[in-house]
C-alpha cells in the first residue's frame, strides 16, 4: 500500500483530534525508498513535514528492514522569538523481513506502540499527547 500524494483524508490529525492535510514533496536526499510531505500552507520559514523512509541491510535470512514516519514541527521561540524551533517525533519499526514467517509480529509491536502512546488504559485512541506512554515521554519521566 502507497500513501496518495495529498494526505487529506483522516489520515494525520494533530493534539486536537483535527485534520492537517499535507502535500507530497519527493524523495528525502539519498533515499529513494522515502517519501517527503509539507503540511499544505505551512510557512516557508516554518517547515511542517511529514517522512517516511525505507532502508534494508543484509540479504537472504538476514535481511532487516528499517522503516521510519517522522514529523517536524519548526516554530517560532517562545522566550526567544529571534530563535526557531523544532519538534520532532518519529517511530521505528524493525523487521526481519527475509526471516519471518507473518507480518504479525511487527502488526502487535506497532499496536502495543501506540496504543501506549495514545490510550489511558481505556479503548478511547486519544489524540492530545495525554496518554499514559505519551505523558512519560513529554515528561521526561519513566514512572
Amino acid at each position: 500500500m502507497s500513501l496518495s500524494a495529498s494526505l487529506v483524508t483522516n489520515e494525520v490529525k494533530n493534539a486536537a483530534g483535527t485534520e492537517v492535510e499535507f502535500t507530497r514533496l519527493g524523495s528525502l536526499p539519498n533515499n529513494p525508498r522515502s517519501t517527503l510531505w509539507a503540511k499544505v500552507a505551512e510557512t516557508p520559514a516554518l517547515p511542517h513535514r511529514l517522512s517516511i523512509a525505507h532502508t534494508e541491510q543484509g540479504s537472504g535470512v538476514s535481511l532487516v528492514r528499517r522503516s521510519v514516519i517522522r514529523v517536524d514541527i519548526t516554530t517560532q521561540g517562545y522566550v526567544d522569538t529571534a530563535k526557531y524551533t523544532k519538534s520532532s517525533a518519529y517511530l521505528v519499526l524493525v523487521v526481519p523481513a527475509g526471516n519471518i514467517g507473518t507480518i504479525q509480529d511487527a502488526k502487535d509491536a506497532l499496536a502495543e506502540l501506540t496504543s501506549c502512546v495514545a490510550t489511558l488504559a481505556t479503548s478511547t485512541f486519544l489524540y492530545d499527547g495525554t496518554g499514559n506512554g505519551a505523558a512519560a515521554l513529554l515528561a521526561g519521566s519513566v514512572v
